[in-house]
């Protein structure tokens, strides 16, 4: 899927979180396509040099570290304000999944990874960027997940930190709309990611997924990848507080079960 040159993106300078794999790998490219200065972090800076292996000279920068914690946090932005003086775009994509199951087995240590990457990783990067966001009259999109707007069997705790994310997005929406900053959510379904990839492969577990997916097959990072650039773009310059589910229709659903 092409998405060069569809997008007012062109010389902002965007900042994208788990941009070493998945959705945010193809967030990360999509931005570059489209003209953007591409600022790429996540713990580990090997697969982060190749999501922008293919970059134009001077229009990436990567920053390794961990959104989990607020010092990693805040020296990433002080690493793209001296590269580059301000701040566009915010891409909150970093995130975890604790496997699920039921919440009396989620350990501590379980629940702490959550909580660190989900809600309080969203937190420190909201943090940090809002007043830069406010001074460039950027704004922030987050990959949420449609967990974050309803219950899902065996993950209390997965969809506790996603609703988080999404309560945040709202809020600040509210908050900082008129300091000039937009605030919006991605929200994904079932995709073909690193972390799903046990699944993909094993069709007795994919099916009751797809099933639910009124396209009729599952997400791929490059579906989620154009509705990030539409928001953060020019063109979305009335829309705030969205929370956009990309999701092949599974948020269409009341639940019941598919029937010819």
């Amino acid at each position: 899927m092409s998405t060069t040159n569809e997008y007012a993106v062109q010389d902002k300078v965007v900042v994208v979180t788990g941009a070493g794999s998945g959705i945010g790998r193809a967030i990360a490219r999509a931005f570059l396509d489209n003209g953007a200065i591409v600022v790429v972090t996540g713990r580990r800076r090997e697969p982060l040099e190749e999501t922008v292996t293919d970059a134009r000279n001077g229009h990436t920068l990567v920053v390794a570290g961990d959104v989990s914690r607020r010092d990693d946090v805040e020296t990433l932005v002080a690493t793209v304000l001296e590269a580059f003086g301000r701040i566009d775009v915010v891409v909150s994509n970093a995130g975890v999944h604790d496997g699920g199951g039921d919440i009396t087995d989620l350990t501590d240590e379980d629940w702490a990874l959550l909580r660190g990457v989900n809600i309080d990783g969203f937190l420190h990067l909201a943090r940090a960027t809002l007043p830069e966001l406010a001074r460039s009259g950027g704004n922030l999109v987050a990959v949420s997940s449609v967990s974050g707007i309803a219950g899902d069997w065996g993950q209390a705790a997965y969809n506790a930190s996603k609703h988080a994310m999404t309560g945040f997005v709202r809020s600040l929406a509210l908050d900082y709309g008129g300091r000039g900053v937009r605030v919006n959510a991605v929200l994904p379904a079932f995709t073909l990611t690193e972390m799903t990839a046990g699944m993909a492969t094993d069709e007795e577990s994919l099916a009751p997924f797809v099933d639910r997916i009124a396209l009729g097959r599952p997400g791929e990072p490059d579906d989620i990848a154009p509705a990030v650039l539409f928001l953060a773009s020019d063109d979305a310059r009335y829309i705030t507080g969205a929370l956009l589910a990309v999701d092949g229709g599974t948020s269409a659903s009341t639940g019941q079960p598919h029937t010819e």
